[in-house]
């Protein structure tokens, strides 16, 4: 365990309120301060938000207002909702403050002064809504939200990235740990493998951003900008770096799956260049799905946590949020399930133990801590330890949902005791003597066992958890030694507080309620927030081809960036880049439904293993896989979600074209085709084996 730890939520860009999808990324992050803290570690804690960029400036002109007043209204409600929630953030940075400027400048002049920034120019459609250069042709909408393109052209500055695609690998290569989980990890070493262009990290079409010093017409790109708060927020570029020498590098940036690439290259990439420490892991959570959308403000599905806080309260949300989505994977949202886990797990659960078993003290025992009598212990005296190493291990491992699980074992088995024991029932078979030894000892034993859930859900229920500490007669929970939680703790003789209920069950219209709140609270969608719609998504098109049929134009191998970072022009082609499939097709269509051997021996088949199966959010009929090949891993979009569920996908071995050239699809490289066969209108069934098949095998 190191004696400091610094870690960081993204920044949250200002262009809508807070929901639960951002509430969720900052919870994960209050959990982990609040737990290091705990252990003793002195723990630095930073989240904040993204405030420059063209939609910004374009939204403040709508709203007839100046982009500073538009982002400081929305940033202040984030930094209200986190403080209603009592989140222990130790900082909240701000891109627009002077210190962030100073810091993001300072990051620009020595990158070019290393030689890593040059001039240049480029053209190509740029989607505002998302502060993204998108590679779609002039007119197209943006593959990631629908919406409308626009064609800039316009002189950048332009970083260096393809110097660092060898560093970036070997960095990966040596440090394992960097990216989490695996499968970010996967889909970030294809994208390096597969070639990195330099990125222009300038705009000169809009003046919402921070100027490049010596070159004002131009302001430094935000996504650079952005992810410089990492450093700028412990001083960084100032005359004051104590805390950057104390906490750099950072521990553990939490982002969400979308931003993965940014964080992964392109920051690693700005460090080398600077000659700054990397980070020591980035970890990405999946998406919080409503309706099985994420959550989007033109969806009208954006979930307000403040709603769920005028309910149920912030313990509820929290645990919900660590106890039902499975961190690194996508989760779902529903009021009906956060109620119904509410009211299981805590009202009945927890909550009730505590009501019951510290009642009985008070009533049998005056509300002091009975001594245990010298009778045959609970088998929960020797169960228990051998649970808090596991838990303790998941949280370190970030598995809060199977630590949850695993520690709500212990209020079952607690709660079965004290059902089994019927410390209020009076034996005929007992004396009075007898009688009250055994109250004692069961009391005693669930009481011990509720402190020790307690000190350890403390970081996920901080209010809850100082509630029934306070009612143990232990004092403020925040003043604890929990660094050892070891059975016995709770000494015999100790004056419990005053009782009180901690989690009143949740009456039957809190669902009704809280969809009312909603309702009530949730604005029009702005007009130029609509989505584009088509009769048919050029995607699941596209998805469906990488089924069956070859794609009908190769997209470039290369993306331009994502959100926010355009790929440098590109040098022309000397040649024409050939679909094996599509060309055996046009020899099919053109010579009498035949196609020679030389046609066929073109296309490369080969056995794959499904090794990760998960949908794509907003594709109905969208899978993505992750398939092995025996010498390399690969990713493969595929049009099949409506014929089979991802988790029977998982360890089947299945057919792929592996020299098609890839394709871009909701964002998502799709490198490769499966076969499959279907008949007119039905549902396609993946081409198999009945023999064993080494994985990587080529078909002939």
């Amino acid at each position: 365990m190191t004696d400091k730890f610094y870690l960081t939520t993204p920044i949250y860009y200002v262009n809508a309120r807070p929901h639960i999808g951002t509430t969720y990324t900052t919870v994960v992050a209050d959990v982990i301060a609040r737990r290091k803290r705990a252990l003793g570690v002195d723990t630095f804690f930073l989240t904040g938000t993204d405030e420059h960029g063209q939609k910004i400036e374009r939204s403040a002109e709508r709203a007839g207002c100046s982009p500073q007043a538009f982002t400081d209204e929305v940033s202040a409600q984030f930094r209200a909702l986190w403080d209603r929630m009592g989140l222990t953030y130790d900082d909240f940075i701000r891109t627009t403050e002077p210190r962030h400027k100073r810091g993001v400048q300072k990051l620009f002049a020595l990158l070019k002064e290393r030689g890593y920034i040059y001039k240049g120019s480029y053209t190509g459609q740029y989607c505002v809504y998302d502060e993204a250069y998108v590679d779609v042709p002039p007119g197209a909408p943006c593959p990631e939200c629908g919406r409308p393109t626009e064609t800039i052209n316009e002189e950048n500055y332009f970083f260096k990235l393809s110097a660092f695609e060898r560093p970036l690998l070997e960095f990966y290569e040596a440090h394992p740990e960097f990216i989490r989980p695996e499968t970010r990890r996967n889909e970030v070493v294809s994208f390096v493998r597969a070639g990195l262009k330099d990125l222009s990290i300038s705009r000169t079409s809009f003046k919402w951003g921070i100027p490049v010093p010596g070159d004002e017409k131009h302001v430094i790109y935000v996504w650079m900008d952005a992810l410089a708060n990492y450093i700028t927020a412990l001083g960084w570029g100032s005359d004051d770096e104590s805390k950057f020498k104390t906490y750099w590098p950072a521990d553990l940036h939490i982002v969400g799956k979308e931003i993965t690439r940014f964080h992964c290259v392109y920051w690693p990439a700005f460090l080398m260049a600077a000659g700054l420490p990397l980070p020591k892991s980035v970890v990405a959570h999946g998406w919080l799905l409503f309706e099985e959308s994420k959550m989007s403000k033109s969806r009208g599905n954006i979930v307000r946590a403040e709603t769920i806080l005028e309910v149920l309260g912030a313990d509820a949300l929290r645990y919900f949020l660590l106890r039902e989505v499975v961190f690194g994977q996508d989760g779902s949202f529903s009021f009906d399930a956060l109620v119904q886990r509410y009211n299981s797990d805590l009202a009945n659960g927890y909550g009730n133990l505590v009501s019951r078993t510290l009642t009985m003290i008070g009533k049998y025992f005056d509300g002091v801590v009975p001594e245990p009598a010298g009778l045959q212990a609970a088998s929960l005296a020797t169960e228990i330890p051998e649970t808090v190493v596991a838990v303790e291990q998941q949280f370190e491992a970030l598995d809060f949902s199977r630590a949850l699980e695993r520690l709500w074992t212990i209020v079952a088995a607690t709660d079965g005791y004290l059902t089994a024991s019927a410390p209020w029932k009076q034996s005929e078979s007992l004396t009075d003597e007898q009688q009250r030894a055994l109250r004692a000892t069961v009391l005693y034993t669930a009481a011990e066992a509720i402190r020790i859930v307690t000190a350890l859900v403390y970081p996920v229920l901080p209010d809850a958890a100082a509630k029934v500490w306070a009612q143990l007669g232990l004092g403020d929970i925040q003043k604890a030694d929990l660094k050892q939680v070891a059975w016995g703790g709770l000494k015999p003789g100790t004056k419990l507080g005053e009782l009180g209920p901690v989690f009143p069950r949740a009456e039957k219209d809190a669902i009704q309620k809280m969809k009312e709140i909603e309702e009530k609270n949730a604005p029009a969608a702005p007009a130029e927030d609509k989505v584009v719609k088509a009769e048919k998504p050029a995607e699941e098109a596209a998805a469906a081809e990488h089924t069956a049929v070859a794609p009908k134009q190769a997209e470039p191998r290369h993306e331009a960036g994502g959100r926010g970072m355009p790929a440098a022009p590109a040098v022309p082609a000397t040649g024409t880049v050939v679909n094996p499939v599509q060309e055996a097709a046009a020899a099919l269509s053109g010579s009498g439904d035949k196609i020679t051997i030389d046609d066929f021996t073109k296309v490369e088949l080969r056995v794959a293993q499904i090794k990760v199966a998960e949908r794509v959010p907003k594709a109905d009929k969208l899978l993505r896989l992750e398939v092995d090949l025996g010498y390399e891993q690969r990713q493969i979009l595929a049009g099949i979600a409506e014929a089979y569920a991802p988790e029977s996908l998982v360890g089947r071995k299945i057919v792929i074209v592996a020299n098609l050239a890839p394709r871009k699809l909701r964002g998502l490289e799709s490198n490769g085709m499966l076969l499959a066969a279907s008949l007119e209108g039905g549902k396609p069934v993946l081409a198999s084996f009945l023999e064993d098949v080494e994985i990587g095998a080529r078909l002939k």
